[in-house]
């Protein structure tokens, strides 16, 4: 059975404030997938902008493939360490991925092997992805089968948390249909546990 893990890579400046970023280790029984990548370097635009602090590179084991929720800078900044590996991500967030939204070269890198996807799909025994467009054109939500029940790993489906548990999109409401043990964000560290 599968267990999540969560890692903290980074923090951001939004408005001021330090925000967390994490991403996630599923250890399953055909090895580690990793949801999303945070950061491992930055630029002087980025410092500039979101004055980044990068933490050291979390212990995560053997990882076998990534799942990236969406291809904004502080979720896809380390795929370029997983160049060979299957990466997968939505059809739509692929083609949107351009400047000036996207760090471009982030996104493409030597040895980049990305499976795209169109809508759910299952990818490997209890790990799914969840179509959850919004943020952006192909955001998509990771759906986890764990011994305690469904736990989902949202990216950011939603900043907010109160906006998580109203369930005010479509998208927010796709995974309250899954009536999952816990949801968790990118830039929060504790997850909703509905109920």
């Amino acid at each position: 059975m599968n267990d999540v893990r969560p890692l903290h890579f980074c923090n951001v400046t939004v408005e001021g404030r330090p925000w967390p970023v994490y991403g996630w280790a599923i250890d399953s029984p055909g090895g580690t997938i990793l949801v999303d990548t945070g950061m491992v370097d930055s630029t002087p635009e980025l410092d500039s902008e979101w004055r980044p602090e990068l933490l050291p590179w979390p212990e995560i084991g053997e990882v076998t493939a990534v799942i990236n929720t969406h291809l904004h800078f502080d979720h896809c900044g380390g795929n370029r360490r997983f160049a060979g590996l299957p990466m997968y991500v939505q059809s739509a967030e692929l083609e949107a991925a351009v400047a000036p939204d996207y760090l471009e070269e982030w996104v493409h890198f030597p040895g980049e092997s990305y499976v795209e996807l169109d809508g759910d799909a299952e990818l490997a025994p209890g790990v799914s992805v969840l179509f959850t467009p919004g943020h952006s054109a192909g955001h998509q939500a990771v759906v986890v089968e764990t011994h305690d029940g469904i736990v989902v790993l949202g990216g950011d489906v939603t900043y907010s948390m109160h906006e998580l548990i109203e369930g005010v999109n479509p998208s927010i409401l796709r995974i309250h249909a899954l009536q999952p043990r816990c949801v968790y964000l990118a830039h929060h560290e504790e997850p909703w546990r509905p109920g």
